[in-house]
């Protein structure tokens, strides 16, 4: 029986595993505090539930992939305090990030987070890390399309050029 067969979590982490688990964790850690910043601006409260339900699943991640890096003595970067809650009426105009900024900053962070989830999943040998990945691109893909819905549902959305009038087709 090779070093890589039974039980993956008895396996070694490769390097690529350590260093995606650790930016994965240390990624989630500031979406955490951005997105308690992003509460505080919010006004609309459908985009305060989504916010929060980002909070929550970063929170998750960051719980199950510190267990990862403690369980093969790697120390996870440190979490940052909680932010305070404001009030959105002591925030200046001028200083206030608008609910469409922040809608279209989570929906960005959310492709990013998508591309480095599958990433990351795809160069795992360790299937329980590469599951876990998998978990989490299918966690943001539901976030994603909440966020896509409250963009066209808010009329948020800024979309690339549309193609209005398609070239005729050749028939053969």
């Amino acid at each position: 029986m090779g070093i890589l067969s039974g039980n993956p979590k008895d396996e070694p982490m490769h390097y690529g595993e350590v260093s995606s688990v650790w930016t994965a964790s240390t990624t989630a850690k500031g979406a955490i505090s951005f997105y308690q910043a992003y509460l505080n601006h919010a006004g609309d409260q459908d985009l305060r539930k989504l916010i929060q339900d980002y909070i929550d699943q970063a929170k998750q991640e960051v719980t199950e992939l510190d267990e990862i890096l403690n369980a093969n003595g790697i120390a996870p970067a440190p979490i940052m305090a909680d932010r305070p809650k404001a009030n959105l009426e002591d925030i200046p105009v001028g200083a206030r990030l608008a609910d469409q900024e922040i809608a279209a900053a989570i929906s960005a962070d959310t492709a990013t987070g998508l591309v480095a989830s599958t990433q990351a999943m795809a160069m795992c040998i360790r299937e329980d890390i590469g599951a876990l990945f998998a978990k989490y691109v299918a966690a943001k893909t539901v976030l994603g399309g909440k966020s896509l819905k409250l963009l066209k549902d808010k009329g948020w959305l800024v979309p690339p050029p549309l193609l209005v009038k398609r070239p005729d087709t050749v028939k053969v």
